[in-house]
């Protein structure tokens, strides 16, 4: 007759019984001093279904308690935490990580077997010194890519913030500020995130957020080199206190020959020339949103060229590049209709009424032809013989006729300077 599963000699004196747990830096908190909670063999591994030393905690002020839900083994198998299931060093969901790194899950899903494959695991892990992962995940190629550019380098504690509080969402909360759930609008029960299987995310398969991050990794801007190619010189920003030119010169001699490393320390960047443009294209390739130095993300950017820098500046005031309009001004004026144009066009509208005619001459001048019209204006002397002075426009005062020409019968004089006899220029009557 076969014993239990429960009466194996075996399983019961491998039960885990652990000192502290295997936790990333975001589920811990931020508070160096924390308490845990400790409880042997007080829940089932989620995964492997055996018994494992259970730990609490809470991770910081106005944050929800949160406990381990995997066992030691299962972490250390495929390097995760053993609360929120996150890869140990790059904070990514597995099936990221495992899509990086090509690395495919041989984990199997039935009882026996899961079983059988957790024992030889324990045999690997006694046998090796520890800090490294075993199985499949340890003998993965180099980080990729992807890995460098969607790994967390800093804590998410957003993350254990507590859950919603369903009492508040139906109105009915009577705790105000002293409920320690969190009184806020619940997330759309349509949306792939609101649906995470624990299960899912460990064995790396249909998890939402993985699908989250891989589709922004498609989506992320790339650094294309220039066109010119005697540009050789990269920008590195972001550098902060304690990335200098050694730090500098020991990362990226590896890509090639540097010609010179000039760090603007007041700016916090730097520009490294090298030597030829392979050189700088494979550095750019290599650190474009992946180049991380003492805890800082450097950011990386192409130099610009000497000539452009040479050149000079054209102002503003000699673009004849048209400008966009001005939206919300209004738009031209119309010309004005046709029977509404007069004589005189003050406007160079170019149709043109036709001239008004000239009054007839004076007595004493010449009967060919017209004489020539004097430009309106002012004039010293009064005008030559022969020439005649300019109707004025409409509702512009007569000019005052020049000395030597006489008042005529119908000339107009409205202000008594207008009067060339009051003056003495023209004789008059005594």
């Amino acid at each position: 007759m076969a014993t239990s599963k429960g009466a194996n000699t075996y399983n019961r004196q491998n039960w885990e019984d652990a000192d502290f747990p295997i936790l990333c830096q975001t589920c811990l908190g931020d508070n160096p001093y924390i308490r845990m909670m400790k409880e042997k063999h007080g829940k089932e591994c989620k995964i492997c279904a055996r018994p494992f030393t259970v730990f609490r905690w809470c991770p910081g002020a106005r944050m929800r308690f949160k406990k381990t839900e995997v066992c030691q083994t299962c972490s250390k198998i495929k390097n995760v935490c053993q609360t929120c299931l996150l890869d140990l060093e790059y904070g990514l969901p597995v099936q990221v990580r495992d899509a990086a790194l090509k690395v495919q899950d041989q984990m199997p899903k039935s009882d026996v077997n899961k079983e059988y494959y957790t024992q030889n695991m324990e045999r690997e892990i006694a046998n090796s010194d520890g800090s490294l992962p075993v199985g499949a995940l340890g003998k993965a190629m180099a980080p990729s890519d992807m890995l460098l550019k969607l790994a967390r380098t800093t804590p998410y504690y957003k993350r254990n913030r507590p859950h919603i509080c369903s009492f508040w969402v139906k109105g009915e909360c009577k705790r105000g500020e002293e409920c320690p759930y969190r009184h806020d609008k619940p997330t759309d029960p349509d949306d792939p995130l609101a649906d995470q299987n624990i299960k899912d995310r460990f064995h790396g398969t249909n998890d939402p957020v993985a699908d989250k991050l891989m589709k922004r990794y498609t989506n992320m801007p790339k650094l294309d080199p220039p066109e010119d190619k005697t540009i050789t010189t990269l920008y590195i920003g972001n550098l902060g206190e304690k990335v200098g030119e050694k730090e500098l010169r020991d990362h990226f001699y590896q890509f090639g020959e540097i010609r010179s490393v000039n760090v603007v320390t007041k700016q916090q960047c730097a520009f490294i020339q090298f030597t030829s443009r392979h050189s700088a294209e494979a550095a750019a390739e290599k650190s474009f949103n992946k180049l991380i130095l003492a805890g800082r993300r450097l950011n990386i950017k192409w130099g610009k060229s000497q000539a452009l820098q040479s050149a000079p500046k054209k102002d503003a005031e000699d673009d004849d590049t048209p400008l966009e309009p001005v939206p919300g001004l209004p738009g031209a004026l119309p010309l004005p209709p046709e029977e509404l144009n007069i004589g005189n066009n003050f406007f160079n509208l170019n149709n043109q009424a036709p001239p008004m005619p000239l009054p007839p001459p004076p007595r004493g001048l010449p009967p060919h032809g017209p004489p020539p019209v004097v430009p309106f204006g002012f004039m010293r002397g009064g005008p030559p013989p022969g020439m005649r002075m300019p109707p004025p426009p409409p509702g512009m005062m007569p000019m005052r006729p020049p000395p030597g020409i006489p008042i005529r019968p119908g000339m107009q004089v409205h202000y008594p300077s207008q009067d060339p006899t009051r003056m003495g220029t023209v004789p008059g009557k005594q």
